[in-house]
């Protein structure tokens, strides 16, 4: 699935990823391919991400305000924001 994590300044991450878990405010959840449709509200907490293989090689651009985790695992702290998953495509919408 294609992952595009966007703050009110700018698209900080895009690309294909196997999985990833987001801090609901129901509680964590994670999604992998073809997940059913879902729009959720985040609360504060990490977005981990599971990178696809292949992936890996295009994360030497990111920004310091991703945790790296061995070469295939990323975290991203949000304070909130919106996720919508649909057709294999996750966005979210992060504060």
């Amino acid at each position: 699935m294609y992952l595009e994590i966007v703050t009110p300044e700018a698209v900080v991450f895009g690309a294909e990823v196997e999985a990833v878990k987001v801090p609901g405010v129901d509680g964590e959840f994670q999604m992998l391919n073809n997940h059913a449709p879902i729009v959720s509200l985040l609360i504060e907490g990490e977005v981990k991400i599971n990178l696809a293989a292949g992936a890996a090689a295009d994360m030497k651009k990111l920004s310091d305000a991703f945790r790296k985790e061995g070469n295939n695992v990323l975290y991203y702290n949000v304070k909130g924001g919106v996720l919508e998953m649909k057709d294999n495509k996750a966005i979210i919408l992060a504060d």
